[in-house]
């Protein structure tokens, strides 16, 4: 068993790293359907968790929502701030412990955030925080990799290699190796090489791979009712979204 501390990795909690991120992973057209959904729900209240450098918070908190976002590295919500529509969200820096007290109408968590937490404690731990913050009848999305695609055998250099001309910054190079699978784990490592000064920097990164039906069990053990799961549109067929809802009183 992997041993594990739920701190951010380096790509998103290094200064240097975080300010380039939103020019790395540049195509978040993954969002779109998360926007989308806080409509079809009618959420005029949203929790980013895991919100990283604020790219859906502010598109939300641009469209009229409330929104909270909460992300455990500073250098990240440091980029955040800056966005536009920014000065409309509550940033909150830390993990859900820290959380002040809610009642939203929807929490998500987009990305690979519903897979860095690799203990079965921690990841009850957060469902745990998300049924206390949303709203009775209120709603959970968020999205997690199809173990059974495995993902990871893309995850080379060769598969993953780009060259990014990055305003003020210059050319980098980045690109994506596996170091090691250990099912359900599987751990990876983001390098990052900057032209400009000759620096290659290197963040390496954990993720839990769950099934579906690991999730379900998980979902309903937390008293978050698993209404629906979609294929990702950026991902089809690689990738589930889950959307459960919070029963009235915990089931746990």
């Amino acid at each position: 068993m992997l041993e594990h501390v739920v701190v951010p990795d380096p790509i998103f909690a290094h200064p240097r790293l975080a300010a380039i991120y939103d020019f790395i992973d540049d195509d978040r057209s993954d969002l779109d359907a998360y926007v989308a959904i806080a409509e079809e729900l009618g959420a005029c209240s949203v929790l980013d968790i895991g919100c990283g450098t604020g790219t859906l918070a502010c598109r939300l908190a641009n469209g009229g929502k409330r929104v909270t976002g909460l992300d455990p590295a500073r250098a990240s919500l440091d980029v955040a701030r800056a966005k536009p529509g920014a000065g409309q969200v509550d940033w909150v820096h830390g993990n859900v412990s820290h959380l002040p007290a809610l009642s939203v109408d929807l929490a998500t968590m987009t990305g690979n955030v519903a897979q860095v937490f690799l203990r079965d404690t921690e990841w009850t731990q957060v469902l745990a925080a998300v049924w206390t913050a949303v709203r009775p009848r209120g709603w959970f999305v968020f999205e997690a990799r199809d173990p059974s695609r495995r993902a990871w055998e893309s995850w080379t250099r060769n598969e993953t290699y780009r060259r990014v001309a990055i305003p003020q910054v210059g050319l980098v190079d980045t690109w994506v190796e596996l170091i090691q699978v250990e099912l359900p784990y599987v751990s990876f490592r983001h390098t990052i090489r900057f032209f400009a000064d000759d620096t290659q920097l290197t963040s390496d990164s954990t993720l839990r791979f769950r099934t579906r039906d690991e999730v379900a069990e998980t979902l309903d053990g937390a008293g978050l009712s698993l209404r629906e799961v979609r294929d990702a549109p950026d991902r089809p067929g690689s990738e589930f979204v889950f959307i459960a809802q919070r029963l009235p009183e915990s089931t746990s």
